[in-house]
């Protein structure tokens, strides 16, 4: 028998189970916990399925530290052994030591994500490798070309990442905000 939370068990029934069921509010999209792109929250979302995910691990370990350039905004991320283990944003990029960083304008940013979200992974025109090879200034950039490197050394594990984003639910960023 299931009673309301309010309602009187003064006399339950001995010969069935009573459960106590409590009335949750109704959310709306004011409660919503969607991250937003580009911040910390939403890098951090990617970041903590990722790590969960046993697909990962099959890719081999990746150790770099990677800028994410959006639109003048800065992120860092730290990859080492089999997960993200750092998410931060930069405020001030001079002094810091990244493997490299991959610079997009938000709105590229934005189609990549949109297209990962709808296929469930990132179709041709949208893997880094293919963004890396389309664009005529350079997507990975970095003041040293063998620590530039580990983004086609680790190209998969990167992709990985970005694909784990179309479980996230995403809002953007207004583009005055970013």
């Amino acid at each position: 028998m299931v009673r309301y939370a309010g309602e009187s068990l003064t006399n339950p029934l001995r010969t069935r189970d009573n459960a106590v069921v409590r009335r949750l509010p109704a959310t709306g999209p004011e409660t919503t916990t969607m991250p937003i792109f580009p911040s910390v929250e939403w890098f951090k979302a990617v970041a903590d399925l990722v790590n969960k995910d046993p697909e990962y691990r099959k890719l081999g370990n990746t150790d770099a530290v990677v800028g994410i350039d959006v639109g003048g905004r800065l992120f860092v991320l730290t990859f080492e052994g089999y997960e993200v283990t750092k998410v931060d944003e930069a405020a001030d990029p001079a002094g810091l030591d990244l493997d490299f960083t991959l610079v997009m304008p938000p709105e590229q940013w934005r189609a990549m994500i949109d297209n990962i979200k709808e296929h469930g992974r990132a179709e041709l025109q949208y893997t880094l490798n293919s963004i890396d090879l389309a664009t005529p200034d350079e997507f990975a950039k970095a003041e040293d070309y063998y620590r530039r490197d580990l983004f086609y050394r680790f190209n998969q594990s990167f992709q990985h990442y970005f694909d784990m984003s179309s479980k996230v639910e995403t809002q953007f960023a207004a583009p005055a905000h970013i």
